[in-house]
């Protein structure tokens, strides 16, 4: 079991009790919240190592900018030397909003339905890289400067990024793949082809 504090924001009830489920066989402490509004209380004592996050709350909202919101909003929190890893989870395959999530400082995204065994790597991963980037800003100060200089990568690359991880987490099916980005096939290809991942 690993050490660490996982929170999970869903509205979905049943998703919630699914991941706490899931989450609690692999990490120390799993809390699972369905108001998003409760964040900022939640993570205010420093001690959540990943947060993972949906995208949309409420039935009338699928445009993702819910999750987009209280993605900056954690990432914003002055008073936290290391903000929380955020994972973003979504029901849609979005290839936009998860470029987006991750220019925003998310470190990963998963899609529902999710592969558990595929979701515990992505956080475990995420917090990881998390520890990595804090421990390399504590030995070079110098680092966090260059970070935010270097973080808004083009939109290019992002995508690139993004179909790459769908790919591997599809087995390189290119027919799942699409699915799961929410593009034909042939869009994907022509993409693939385009960033020279072909």
């Amino acid at each position: 079991m690993t050490d660490a504090k996982i929170l999970v924001i869903d509205d979905n009830t049943a998703v919630l009790s699914t991941l706490k489920i899931v989450l609690k066989s692999v990490f120390k402490t799993v809390v699972a919240v369905s108001d998003p509004q409760l964040i900022p209380a939640l993570i205010s004592a420093g001690d959540v190592d990943a947060v993972l996050l949906d995208m949309n709350f409420g039935s009338d909202k699928l445009d993702g900018q819910d999750g987009l919101f209280w993605l900056d909003r954690i990432m914003s929190r002055s008073g936290l030397d290391n903000p929380p890893a955020v994972v973003m989870i979504t029901a849609f395959g979005d290839v936009g909003l998860a470029v987006t999530s991750l220019k925003k400082g998310a470190l990963d995204f998963i899609q529902k339905p999710w592969d558990n065994n595929d979701l515990i790597k992505k956080l475990h991963e995420a917090i990881a890289k998390r520890d990595a980037l804090y421990a390399e800003r504590q030995k070079n100060p110098a680092v966090a400067e260059t970070e935010q200089q270097e973080a808004p990568s083009s939109l290019d690359e992002m995508e690139k990024l993004t179909i790459q991880r769908v790919l591997e987490s599809s087995g390189r099916n290119l027919t799942t793949a699409a699915d799961k980005l929410g593009i034909s096939r042939q869009t994907l290809y022509n993409k693939m082809k385009h960033h020279g991942i072909i």
